[in-house]
């Protein structure tokens, strides 16, 4: 038998404890390591696997008007969670929950005795009423929680429905602002956190933990609510009166690009939009329809023809027989015999279609279509709006003679209004094609600051400050003494055009069917506000633009131009009355004046009498003001030892 040595004994030993030092210090090392490195990231994952998370949800931001009027904003409605291992009598539970939200016992023993972790009760304990969670609450019963939650609220209903849009019922941005700046607008949710042990109860000596939801921004829009008041209104009696197959409305800064007001028939409440036809809440028609525009287009022919120097408005004539022969194809003017010799600032006046043809055969196809592009036509004008339509143009190889005709009175081109708006407003605000947008600034809810603020976007001049010149006074002679008249209104210089357009279906046009409208601006010298209203197929009335469509203009620009400080203005073309229109006058100064001399200052006005006496002493309206010719002075008669009668009241 071999003897092994000492010294290999002693080697062995050594390597013994080599290794096992070794392995000592590995292991060693890789407590350490779990200790030290990992332990905060175990201890979290494990306080995870312990965890039960009540969601608080954040306020979605606000959305207002420029002057901070609040249209969409948010009302609290809590949800009900249930910790299913906490409950200790789901059959008495499920009683107790199932009476006061009404819903049937089953299904709520079905929430209570669910295997999960944490559970919502949808849809009956979503977003609940506050005496409904306080009806839960006193009821005792251990694992069901109430969480904060809130629902979107619309104080004015169907207001500005398609542009706001609305949310659903995860405060999730479904459609117009709220789903084109959902992102913006939701914010970051926030918690309660307790821990329990794998049975579901709670820990004892665990804290919960809370986090804070940060709420959503507020975005400030341009939209102005004393002007959308006016213009719902003004719709709104419309459609009693027109009942139309559908209409559109926009009011515009034309030196900015902001959207002042915007709306469109039919309407919704975003509150009720499950109760909708989807189509109604999903075609926000002022940037979504399509269609010709008839003679409102002609202001992009006028435009390229005074900027290419191809009419002198005052100086060259034509003459209008009813008809013009065009390559075979016979194009008629809008009144039957047509209107005669008239300089071409009557013809605009007179909206005469033959006449614009000869503009377009100046300006050739190239001149009219590269206009017509650079006015905007034919693409999105970028507002930051859902669902923009680009309209449709000819290809300029398809275009011969009767094309480019048609083209320039407006018809066999299809356009969208915010297209005509913006492209108006840069054919009368010196010449600059703006962005339209509605989204002004974004506003930190806590501390008020501004975050971002959109500036206007210029995206090129069109025409020069001498031709929008004359734009705004052809327009202007529109209102006062051609097919505009019932848009004016007395104390402002507005301007503008018609338009009646017959509908198209099956890509035939359909007989007694148009769209009639009517784009106004004002004041004519110095544009502020541009307002374009479109009415689809109005019923007992003669479908003409200058008839439905202007007057509702007139109507909104009487009363916005006042509440965005705009003043009257002294210097009017004087309007030239036809039937059947009522002519103004002005109210004399009566004060001091006798009985007898009454008569010769009345002739066109009615007068009602109060009071003893030979002289007048007060007078309703007041000298001065302008009146439609008929209507009703009252005056104060006394004595005035004094003398004093003449003096204004």
């Amino acid at each position: 038998m071999r003897r092994v040595s000492h010294v290999t004994v002693r080697k062995r030993l050594a390597l013994v404890l080599l290794i096992g030092f070794l392995t000592f210090l590995v292991i060693d090392a890789r407590l350490g390591f779990v200790q030290f490195i990992l332990g905060g990231k175990l201890t979290a994952g494990a306080k995870d696997l312990w965890s039960r998370n009540i969601p608080f949800e954040p306020e979605r931001g606000e959305i207002l008007d420029r002057n901070g009027v609040k249209l969409a904003t948010n009302k609290s409605a809590p949800t009900v969670y249930v910790v299913p291992r906490q409950i200790e009598n789901p059959a008495e539970a499920a009683d107790k929950l199932a009476s006061v939200l009404n819903m049937p016992r089953e299904k709520a023993y079905s929430f209570l005795t669910k295997k999960a972790s944490m559970v919502k009760i949808n849809p009956e304990g979503r977003k609940i009423s506050h005496e409904k969670a306080k009806e839960i609450r006193t009821l005792g019963i251990k694992g069901v929680y109430i969480a904060e939650d809130s629902k979107r609220y619309y104080p004015f209903g169907s207001y500005l429905s398609h542009v706001l849009g609305f949310a659903g019922i995860d405060n999730q941005g479904l459609l117009g602002l709220e789903a084109y700046y959902d992102k913006e607008l939701s914010g970051q949710k926030g918690y309660v956190k307790f821990y329990s042990d794998a049975k579901g109860k709670r820990m004892p000596g665990e804290a919960d933990d809370y986090k804070a939801p940060v709420d959503g921004n507020s975005l400030e829009l341009t939209i102005d609510s004393k002007v959308q008041t006016i213009v719902e209104r003004e719709l709104n009696l419309a459609q009693a009166e027109y009942n139309p197959d559908g209409m559109i409305a926009i009011a515009m800064n034309p030196n900015t690009g902001e959207i002042l007001a915007m709306s469109s028939r039919p309407n919704f409440d975003p509150a009720n939009y499950r109760e909708v036809d989807p189509k109604v809440y999903n075609r926000n028609l002022p940037v979504w329809s399509n269609y010709e525009p008839g003679s409102t287009f002609k202001i992009i022919t006028l435009a390229a023809a005074l900027e290419e120097k191809k009419v002198d408005l005052e100086h060259d004539h034509f003459y209008d027989s009813g008809a013009v022969e065009v390559a075979g194809a016979r194009l008629r003017c809008w009144k039957r015999g047509g209107h005669g010799s008239e300089t071409f600032l009557e013809v605009v006046q007179n909206s005469c279609n033959p006449g614009f043809v000869a503009l377009g055969d100046r300006l050739g196809k190239d001149k009219l279509f590269k206009y017509i592009r650079d006015f905007g036509f034919g693409q999105k004008t970028g507002i930051d709006l859902q669902g923009e339509g680009k309209g449709i143009l000819f290809n300029l190889n398809r275009v011969g003679p009767v094309e480019q005709a048609t083209t320039a009175f407006g018809q066999g081109v299809s356009v969208t209004p915010i297209q005509q708006v913006a492209a108006v407003s840069a054919a009368v605000n010196g010449g600059i094609l703006y962005t339209p947008y509605v989204a002004k600034e974004w506003i930190n809810p806590a501390t008020g600051a501004v975050v971002s603020k959109k500036n206007p976007e210029a995206k090129r001049r069109v025409i020069s400050e001498s031709t929008s010149k004359q734009i705004r006074y052809a327009l202007e002679s529109v209102v006062a003494q051609g097919t505009g008249g019932k848009a004016f209104v007395e104390g402002y210089r507005v301007g503008g055009k018609t338009g009646t357009a017959q509908k198209v279906q099956n890509g035939a046009y359909m007989k007694n069917n148009f769209i009639v409208s009517f784009i106004g601006f004002a004041p004519a010298d110095n544009p502020q506000l541009v307002v374009y209203v479109a009415v689809d197929n109005p019923k007992g009335t003669v479908q003409f633009g200058g008839t439905v469509a202007a007057p509702i203009v007139g109507h909104i620009m009487r009363d916005s131009l006042p509440e965005i400080g705009v003043k009257p203005s002294k210097n009017q073309i004087e309007k030239e009355y036809k039937y059947p229109d009522i002519k103004t006058v002005k109210i004399p100064n009566l004060l001091g004046l006798s009985k007898e001399e009454l008569s010769e200052q009345l002739e066109n006005l009615k007068l009602d009498v109060a009071g003893q006496g030979d002289i007048v002493l007060q007078q309703a309206p007041k000298a001065g003001v302008k009146v439609k010719e008929g209507s009703t002075v009252r005056i104060f008669m006394g004595k005035d030892p004094e003398g004093n009668a003449k003096k204004d009241n």
